[in-house]
């Protein structure tokens, strides 16, 4: 007979302990979550050749990851996302937990950069003709599109890359916004983009780990 697993005396089991555990997050993390896409939440999307799709439903929760050419994730004029359902097994997991609860999230990663992006929204499925027809790839027609509306998008810090040291030395690609300059639209200017770029390898290396 399996034995019940020893009790962790450092178990931390409330939020209280959590954050005594940890020191408190600076104003700028706080404030650099943006309500919807801007201008540089677009441009990295339109450079990401590859995202990880995270629903939940009956069945527990799903990280399913999607790629194709950058900019296969489509930003549409009215705010959402497009995300064409490629071909696949037909298991449908994350079409399944839509339909039972369409909240989601994605995290957009483009070869040669550090900081990735991070999307939480709502979803809806639709089998549109015109707008599958929209992301038609070698004469194949997507049987549905999954739109998100994006209440909660930031950017993630450079540390997670930069420790695994996923890109090797993959350079980065011209015209992807920096961190900086993402940071400062987020959050309405609190920091100088140049200034804080300058500063990110000596601040990446010190902080690591």
């Amino acid at each position: 007979m399996d034995q019940a697993p020893t009790p962790d005396p450092f178990a931390i089991t409330s939020l209280e302990a959590l954050a005594r555990h940890y020191e408190a997050p600076s104003e700028r993390a706080l404030k650099k979550v943006a309500p919807k896409l801007d201008d540089t939440a677009r441009a990295f999307i339109a450079a990401s050749p590859f995202c990880i799709l995270t629903s939940i439903g009956s069945n527990g929760l799903h990280a399913t990851p999607r790629g194709d050419a950058p900019g296969f994730v489509t930003c549409l004029p009215d705010g959402e996302l497009a995300l064409p359902d490629r071909r696949g097994n037909n298991r449908l997991d994350a079409l399944r937990d839509i339909i039972e609860d369409p909240r989601v999230a994605l995290l957009f990663l483009v070869p040669g950069v550090a900081e990735a992006l991070r999307v939480g929204g709502t979803a809806r499925i639709t089998a549109d003709p015109a707008l599958c027809a929209r992301f038609a790839e070698r004469g194949k027609i997507p049987a549905s599109v999954i739109l998100v509306s994006p209440y909660e998008v930031y950017m993630q810090c450079a540390k997670s890359i930069v420790r695994s040291r996923l890109w090797g030395d993959v350079p980065r690609p011209a015209g992807v916004p920096t961190a900086g300059q993402m940071i400062a639209a987020h959050t309405g200017g609190m920091v100088d983009p140049a200034a804080y770029d300058a500063a990110a390898p000596a601040r990446n290396a010190e902080t690591l780990y």
